[in-house]
């Protein structure tokens, strides 16, 4: 089965599949599919920026809805810890962010381990490492997006609910949450482009992405400017397709909210 899987990916990449762009124009040269050249290489660099970005999203925007949740809660504590929160991974920078995720993690699990008498040497796997360490950079941004956009939806929106005997959560569920996704949504558009550039980070700790595997491309082959314009190319074909794709749903969510 997975060998099937396998070979329904690789029929349909557009870089090196059949009728792919590496395929079609690139035979013999530098970016050729196969041995001949690095396009199978950028090409698994391509899905592992796509994977990472994907992985990252929908934690990253669990983790800012809960913050926002904190930051508008009457608990100051809450309040509080949420402030302290998203002023700490919006003001370090995001390539700090990722060594202290990636470091920190593999100490913290060898002292747990060490703890119960494990001292074997652990390792954190590099795509869980760039996922949490994303995930909180772009929480902490998302998470001021939708506090706006709670604070956008007026308060008669939560009485409405009160009134008609439906409790707190099924309230958001149906009347909050609606005009929250429009009212957010092209914020977090923005910060999904930003996401899509800042896995790149994650090539410092040897994660397989575009910008790792277009460097050593660049450095084997000693074509630095053709190989860095590869990336280039590619970061900006996916934010187009991204651009592209948000736009249809930015159209879409206006719709559905005309037609309530």
């Amino acid at each position: 089965m997975s060998g099937e899987i396998s070979a329904f990916f690789s029929a349909i990449d557009p870089l090196c599949g059949p009728v792919g762009i590496f395929s079609l124009f690139s035979s013999g040269s530098l970016v050729a599919c196969g041995d001949a050249g690095w396009g199978d290489e950028i090409a698994s660099g391509v899905w592992m920026t796509i994977s990472l970005a994907a992985v990252t999203l929908p934690v990253g925007l669990i983790i800012g809805f809960m913050i926002a949740l904190a930051a508008q809660s009457e608990d100051r504590l809450l309040r509080l810890a949420a402030g302290i929160y998203t002023t700490i991974f919006r003001g370090l920078p995001e390539l700090l962010t990722l060594f202290l995720i990636y470091y920190g993690l593999q100490i913290l699990i060898q002292a747990m381990l060490s703890w119960f008498g494990y001292n074997e040497r652990i390792e954190i796997n590099a795509f869980v490492a760039g996922v949490a360490a994303l995930s909180v950079v772009f929480s902490s941004y998302a998470s001021e997006v939708l506090l706006s956009a709670f604070r956008a939806i007026p308060r008669g929106q939560y009485e409405a609910g009160d009134s008609l005997g439906l409790h707190r959560w099924r309230t958001m569920r149906l009347i909050v949450l609606p005009q929250l996704i429009r009212i957010a949504l092209p914020g977090l558009t923005n910060l999904w482009l930003i996401l899509l550039k800042d896995t790149s980070y994650a090539s410092a700790i040897g994660l397989a992405e575009i910008l790792r595997q277009t460097g050593i491309a660049a450095r084997v082959s000693k074509e630095a400017f053709f190989f860095y314009g590869i990336a280039c190319m590619l970061y900006l074909i996916l934010a187009t397709i991204s651009s592209f794709g948000l736009g249809f749903l930015e159209r879409s969510v206006k719709r559905s909210e005309a037609a309530r």
